[in-house]
């Protein structure tokens, strides 16, 4: 984890003081977030390396996980392990760009179901538009991990989290790749009480409210699309 006095923006500071903000610097999600970052990494490069950060970042991500005790038969004897609390892990990917996040973290948690929520930016307002909301109908038991790569103006990300807590979701945490500081900042002021995992703070949003320097449009990207 990165230490927050190397947080120029104060208030993106005071957020990752607070235990909300959560920004990986270990060398191999930097080195792979460099090669994505790459105008020339293509679409299949681009998918493998965002699947192999989603997989580091998974287990700082699911690191506070509840547990609760269990009796097993070892080979040897019985004895007392320990599983994941509740009804386990929902993954929940905004559609488009958040699938490319999903295969890293199964990888790591095989049995989580998936839901999907489906919001794409008006480009005339920047805000986000809801046209799908497909969950686990035990989603209100679950320890709910979002995915977005980009965190620019925050717009989809809270509305997505308000989805989740109008369906009775308690415990959500966001994970993302990139974020900009006026995203981190309206996430954390409209859902306080949900932690957000990044692997880097840009500088900031551009007119078109792109993160700057940021890596493009994720799902372009992911996708190969334009």
């Amino acid at each position: 984890m990165i230490n927050s006095s190397n947080i120029k923006n104060e208030s993106v500071r005071k957020v990752v003081e607070d235990g909300k903000l959560h920004i990986f610097d270990h060398p191999l999600i930097q080195h792979k977030l460099t090669l994505m970052r790459d105008k020339k990494t293509g679409s299949k490069d681009f998918r493998t390396l965002l699947t192999e950060i989603s997989l580091l970042m998974g287990y700082e991500v699911s690191r506070d996980l509840p547990l609760h005790d269990v009796e097993i038969e070892t080979p040897i004897c019985k004895t007392i392990g320990k599983q994941i609390d509740g009804k386990k892990v929902a993954l929940i990917p905004i559609l488009r760009a958040g699938l490319g996040m999903i295969e890293g973290l199964l990888s790591l948690i095989p049995v989580a179901k998936i839901g999907h929520i489906g919001l794409y930016r008006d480009e005339k307002t920047h805000k986000p538009v809801v046209y799908y909301c497909k969950l686990p109908e035990d989603i209100q038991q679950r320890n709910v991990i979002v995915t977005d790569p980009m965190l620019a103006t925050g717009g989809s990300s809270v509305d997505a989290i308000t989805m989740l807590k109008e369906r009775g979701c308690q415990h959500i945490r966001l994970m993302c790749l990139v974020a900009a500081p006026e995203g981190i900042l309206k996430v954390h002021e409209a859902h306080p009480d949900v932690k957000i995992y990044v692997a880097a703070v840009d500088e900031k949003l551009n007119e078109n409210a792109y993160i700057v320097p940021g890596l493009g449009d994720a799902g372009d990207r992911i996708f190969g699309t334009k």
